[in-house]
């Protein structure tokens, strides 16, 4: 039954079609039974198949119900691949070209461009012209030196540039031996590294923070630039402090610790240094431990970034002034070594004294 439906619709659809729809279907069925004949169940198909169903897609709407080897897709992708193989016959060198410059000209066009890093093809070019040396603009511009410009001023760039005017600030947090956890307040000058300020209280607010930098920086001594996160602490009141001081908030992305360096690693160097070391009972001593590793930290502590010198630049002892002697720090947890006068040296004064006072 299906069988004689569908012979049925297939006359009556080849009655109503025209003569030149008949032609054409029965052409590319006659075609598609040569491939089939030719090749066996898996069809190959030559350059000249390809090209029969790119011209019949062009000339003939009903292309797609005839086609039984391929898909349609395959014969557009046919066809996009002779168009871009049609331009690019038609687009070749038909004679010899220009003449490419000699490496002493291509040398030339790299030198000024490293020598001048701010100029480009066309200013390049104009000096070769006035140098008499004929070339085009697109050569020289072949020629030059590519560099990887970044789209805008990066995080690194800034910090280097406003080194000396940048401080940072950051909270971080303590527990106590009366399981109270005490917020502490930092604030750091990036060039030296030293610590300006920290505070600490149990109940931080936004005006508690901003009389924090108001203590900090007395007398017109405010930084250009303070850097710290997106933390609801620096609201409105420390805002305005701020604009009192002249100084002007630059803020880390959320999320982003990592655009506050310094003062991460220096909040890290606090915990694995001192505050993990020690218990803390209460504020006071809090106060105090901080205090006394500040101490250490600035006069004693060398730095990587400062060519392992101390924020306060030390004073260097060589070995001839004598022997090296231990001076414990933060309560014994560090040392600070130091060079002293030889004891032998101090014996012979001394002994020195003695025969002149018998004598």
């Amino acid at each position: 039954m299906k069988t004689l439906v569908g012979t049925l619709l297939a006359i009556l659809s080849a009655t109503l079609k025209s003569r030149t729809d008949l032609t054409l279907e029965n052409a590319a069925l006659r075609q598609q039974v040569e491939i089939l004949q030719r090749t066996g169940a898996k069809p190959r198909l030559r350059t000249i198949d390809r090209a029969f169903w790119v011209v019949l897609s062009k000339f003939w709407s009903g292309w797609k119900g005839a086609l039984f080897v391929v898909k349609p897709e395959t014969v557009v992708a046919w066809h996009r691949r002779g168009f871009r193989a049609f331009w690019t016959w038609k687009s070749r060198r038909r004679g010899p070209g220009r003449h490419a410059p000699d490496g002493h000209l291509r040398g030339l066009v790299r030198k000024m461009c490293q020598a001048n890093p701010l100029w480009g093809a066309p200013r390049i070019h104009g000096e070769l012209l006035k140098l008499g040396i004929d070339i085009s603009q697109s050569t020289v511009s072949k020629y030059m030196i590519r560099r990887r410009k970044p789209r805008s001023q990066t995080w690194r760039t800034f910090l280097d540039n406003h080194v000396r005017d940048l401080v940072a600030c950051d909270f971080f947090v303590v527990p106590t031996a009366t399981f109270r956890v005490l917020f502490v307040f930092v604030l750091l000058r990036h060039d030296r590294r030293k610590i300006v300020h920290f505070g600490v209280t149990a109940n931080p607010t936004a005006a508690w923070t901003g009389q924090q930098l108001v203590e900090a920086f007395p007398w017109g001594q405010a930084p250009r630039y303070l850097l710290h996160d997106c933390d609801a602490i620096y609201g409105n009141e420390f805002r305005r402090r701020t604009h009192s001081l002249g100084v002007r908030e630059v803020r880390t992305a959320l999320r982003s610790p990592w655009q506050n360096p310094y003062c991460e690693r220096l909040i890290g160097t606090l915990r694995r240094e001192c505050l993990d070391h020690v218990v803390v009972i209460n504020e006071w001593h809090l106060r105090r431990l901080l205090a006394s590793y500040a101490d250490y930290y600035h006069g004693a502590r060398t730095h990587l970034a400062l060519d392992k010198d101390a924020p306060v630049p030390r004073v260097v002892h060589p070995p001839e002034g004598g022997f090296v002697t231990s001076v414990p720090m933060v309560g014994g947890l560090h040392h600070l070594d130091r060079g002293y006068e030889a004891p032998a040296e101090k014996l012979a004064a001394c002994g020195a004294d003695i025969e002149r006072v018998s004598g």
